[in-house]
């Protein structure tokens, strides 16, 4: 209710953006206070801390996180032994094997993962990854028919968990599950479901992706490799695409998460991986990798490709060894993504229409359209959901079918309520996991569907915080924030889903320039009127009211929100503003 609100951060009830300010909580400011007295780290970074819910005795190793100390034992997940020892068995006995993938980023890096580890053992594979549109998500009879006529063993990766039929297809042809969607009631009959989201397990490790899981897979692989006397692939090169995956996928980057995806940033840092490489140079990524590159940069130009494009564009880049070929296929991806960015900007205006038209207070918001392009509703969807912090689905319509895409926030398991419709009839399938879903619903079962599902999601709490609430961490100033401090803070990283980046205000600043730059970004310098002065980019801050007012701002004070970044231009370390909101002063 609004009287249990917190009071807003400086006053600020209303930004540029429409937004009301929050700050820190007084139980997280005592927690802070509690950290920095038993750590002696510094406020900023036991603020940040104190914010995720680090504990006092955990601060230090929370810092550190490594895959010796956080690393599941990967027999605790049920069938790993038996998928491990079916796969080695395979590569032993030269067996033709099949990889059937999903289309986005974690599918086409799972399939990576397992294509590089059988290359350096002189194996190959064969790749399936379906048509986006004329196949749809996952396993079907038809595709799982034919592989089995001509290989030994199908390796279904972040899809098959609920393909009974597809997998009953591939009759005579053992299939192994390695997934981390969720399960229903009942498991295919494969020779092994490997998936921390199946029902009889306990849920420990629900926030692995599927690239994770194949990695664990892999290192089952080797202890039972060592165990004959074989010595496997090293794994650690790997890890670039698990943490590729696993912020791609909006995986929380909580326990091992933190671990595989701070890990990996170092293994892509080194640049060894020919297809990261090429996509790294086509998007102009001149600095070394960040959490923050792997969700906004790299991420979207892999899946552009089953967005839009070939569907196994960016698997094969992946896993693509000749740095030639890798750059032509990374070009190929740069333009399909610009062809993405224009059918997406199309949609997402219709549907922020449509949702705003139905009200963005709701538990839940949604939009359908016909004709919207199915390979764009997932990211339009997440347009929304940070929009207005509700879970958002965006459907489009063909005929009288639509096909959708959902985002959840923090708190609220929209896989789970997807699932839970399908069973109760009114949506022809769908599934996925907290963060994500997807659904197949019939026209006349659109209003009901999603008036359910609105239901289900405010039993979890949907639609209680203010749609507009941006959090914030404290105040900084510009004489503050240095590079230094950023680096203390990155300690705190890798920052995304789950543990998100902390966000400061700049208080009462006076904007000395300020231009519109790109597809309508701003450019702008500020600071206090005493101290230094800092630079700072808001994208797509023309597409609200933030640009035009702080391009015009005709000396007007602002305060200032956003997240500091340390950006390397031409050898020179300097920090920068990214914002992402404003307030008079």
């Amino acid at each position: 209710m609004v009287a249990d609100r917190p009071d807003s951060f400086l006053g600020v009830e209303a930004s540029l953006s429409g937004r009301r300010w929050i700050g820190p909580s007084p139980e997280v400011a005592r927690q802070a206070e509690a950290i920095g007295q038993a750590t002696g780290l510094s406020p900023s970074l036991c603020q940040t801390l104190a914010r995720l819910g680090v504990p006092c005795e955990g601060a230090l190793d929370y810092l550190e996180p490594t895959l010796k100390a956080l690393l599941p034992d990967p027999a605790s997940l049920r069938d790993m032994h038996k998928a491990a020892a079916r796969v080695c068995r395979a590569v032993r006995d030269r067996e033709r094997i099949a990889i059937f993938a999903d289309y986005d980023v974690d599918g086409g890096a799972s399939a990576a993962l397992l294509i590089d580890w059988l290359r350096q053992q002189g194996r190959a594979a064969t790749l399936y990854i379906p048509d986006r549109i004329d196949e749809g998500y996952g396993p079907n009879e038809p595709a799982m028919a034919e592989l089995a006529r001509g290989h030994d063993l199908i390796v279904c990766v972040d899809c098959g968990t609920l393909s009974h039929g597809p997998i009953a297809a591939a009759a005579g042809t053992d299939v192994v599950v390695l997934d981390h969607h969720l399960g229903g009631e009942t498991l295919p009959d494969a020779h092994a479901v490997v998936n921390p989201n199946r029902q009889d397990e306990d849920g420990s490790l629900g926030h692995l992706c599927a690239a994770a899981v194949v990695f664990l897979m892999l290192v089952e692989c080797g202890r039972q490799m060592r165990e004959a006397g074989a010595a496997g692939p090293d794994l650690m090169p790997l890890l670039d695409l698990v943490a590729l995956a696993t912020v791609a996928d909006v995986a929380p980057l909580i326990g091992v998460n933190r671990a595989l995806v701070r890990t990996g940033l170092k293994v892509m840092a080194r640049r060894a991986r020919p297809g990261l490489v090429a996509l790294g140079d086509a998007a102009r990524l001149d600095t070394a990798p960040t959490s923050y590159h792997l969700g906004y940069v790299l991420g979207p130009r892999v899946n552009a490709g089953g967005r839009i494009g070939k569907a196994d564009l960016g698997a094969r880049l992946l896993s693509e060894t000749d740095p030639h070929t890798a750059r032509a296929m990374a070009d190929r991806l740069e333009q399909l993504n610009v062809e993405r960015r224009e059918v997406e900007a199309s949609v997402r205006a219709a549907a922020l229409a449509q949702a705003e038209e139905r009200g963005l207070d709701a538990p839940l918001v949604w939009a359908a359209g016909e004709g919207w392009h199915p390979g764009v509703v997932g990211i339009v969807a997440s347009r929304l959901k940070e929009l207005t912090n509700r879970p958002s689905i965006v459907i489009g319509f063909d005929g009288d079918t639509g096909k959708g895409s959902g985002r959840s926030v923090a708190g609220v398991d929209l896989g789970a309520s997807i699932q839970r419709l399908a069973a109760e009839g009114l949506l022809e399938k769908g599934g996925g996991h907290r963060m994500a879903a997807g659904l197949t619903v019939a026209r006349d079962k659109l209003e009901p569907a999603m008036a359910r599902l609105s239901e289900l999601l405010a039993r979890q709490g949907a639609g209680t915080g203010g749609a507009a609430d941006l959090r914030l961490d404290g105040l900084l100033m510009p004489g503050a924030a240095s590079v230094e401090t950023i680096q203390d803070l990155d300690r705190v990283g890798p920052f995304g889903a789950g543990a998100p980046a902390p966000r400061f205000v700049f208080p009462d600043m006076r904007i000395t320039f300020a231009k519109r730059v790109g597809e309508g970004h701003l450019r702008l310098s500020f600071g206090d009127g005493t101290g230094p002065t800092l630079s700072g980019i808001a994208f797509g801050a023309f597409d609200g009211p933030l640009g035009g007012a702080l391009a015009d701002h005709r000396g007007a004070r602002f305060h200032l929100a956003g997240r500091v970044e340390i950006n390397d231009w031409q050898g020179r370390r300097s920090v920068q503003l990214r914002l992402e909101d404003a307030a008079p002063a």
